[in-house]
């Protein structure tokens, strides 16, 4: 077996491995981020990840049952006797976690929660007590704290559609309802970049019959459009969603759902594993892995969007302004202009050239 020390696995991994002795029965691991975790374990079961791009590896590894997000139907109640949940980014995401688990769980059945502390895991252990009271840490390592609760008790029925809520947004006089679901982008209310990549739109329309929306998250610019296309009685684009996080693609469906909205969501790590070509292809790009700045996932866009944008195509996004975006696009599509912007963001517009 390879060393811990050097699996290059997320600490949270690690932490496990070191306590794999805790592992009985049938197992569910709730939260994976590295299927490079799997061959490591002594026992297999189900894995879940919310990130298209972890699942997909998942899937590769045969003796294990791979999930995508909390709404796979392979997630079939009462059926492990050791449930291992990883501590998610967002505080309000643990807890339909926790729901998910217990749902999961056999009578009596072992729940096991494992975090680093610079993620929070000392804050969460209210959360695991208040469903798992004789919950103890039974560890530390790693960075991490690993807690076990003997005898869970179990809770069938989990359906995320119970966790959904909804709010109403406005822009530019057009309102929307927006799906959200605990740990998603914007939940909150519409952010000012977006709210500016929109306004961009009243302004400067996009002329295409057919749009993709590269990591739309709740699907709000895709739900946005259409619904200004059809005040102004103007042609109705179809509007494609892409996004790698399971809760987006769940809440941008709802959202074009509940708002009529034409155009399919795919979940995906990037464009990868996406065909097609668009006249237009727009975003809010995320530039966050945790805590830190990371734009790898929008250098990467940028790199993969020439082959899926049509052309003579427009692609047009925001970004914080600090951000190296001008000579990228440039590099990648071709001159680039700036539609607008505030000190703090940009919207950025090129052309494919021929």
């Amino acid at each position: 077996m390879q060393s811990i020390s050097g699996s290059g696995l997320p600490n949270s991994h690690q932490a496990l491995l070191k306590n794999q002795h805790l592992l009985s029965g049938r197992l569910a691991l709730l939260g994976v981020a590295s299927a490079h975790l799997l061959p490591e374990l002594s026992v297999s079961g189900l894995a879940m990840s919310e990130h298209a791009g972890v699942f997909r590896a998942i899937e590769h590894h045969e003796s294990w049952q791979a999930c995508f997000g909390y709404d796979d139907l392979a997630l079939a109640d009462n059926r492990y006797d050791s449930v291992v949940v990883f501590l998610p980014k967002a505080r309000a995401e643990l807890e339909m976690r926790l729901a998910l688990a217990r749902s999961l769980a056999v009578e009596n059945a072992r729940l096991i929660l494992v975090g680093e502390k610079k993620e929070g895991i000392a804050g969460a252990i209210k959360q695991l007590k208040a469903v798992a009271p004789q919950a103890s840490k039974v560890d530390s390592a790693r960075h991490c704290q690993v807690w076990c609760a003997e005898a869970i008790e179990s809770a069938p029925g989990f359906r995320v559609q119970d966790w959904l809520g909804w709010s109403r947004i406005e822009c530019s006089g057009v309102s929307i309802d927006v799906a959200g679901l605990p740990g998603i982008f914007s939940q909150d209310g519409l952010d000012n970049g977006t709210r500016m990549l929109l306004e961009t739109f009243s302004e400067q329309p996009i002329r295409a019959d057919r749009l993709l929306d590269f990591a739309c998250g709740s699907g709000v610019i895709g739900a946005w459009i259409e619904a200004w296309q059809a005040a102004r009685e103007t042609p109705v684009a179809s509007i494609d969603g892409v996004d790698v996080q399971s809760q987006a693609v769940i809440c941008a469906r709802e959202t074009y759902r509940r708002n009529n909205v034409a155009g399919t969501i795919f979940a995906s790590d990037g464009l990868a594993g996406i065909d097609g070509l668009w006249p237009a292809i727009i975003s809010n790009p995320p530039f966050h892995t945790g805590v830190k700045t990371d734009t790898s996932m929008t250098e990467q866009f940028l790199q993969d969007v020439k082959r899926h944008l049509q052309p003579g195509g427009e692609l047009r996004l925001v970004a914080n302004s600090f951000l190296p975006y001008d000579a990228l696009i440039k590099r990648h599509i071709g001159r680039v202009e700036r539609l607008r912007e505030d000190g703090r963001f940009t919207v950025y517009r090129a052309f494919r050239g021929q």
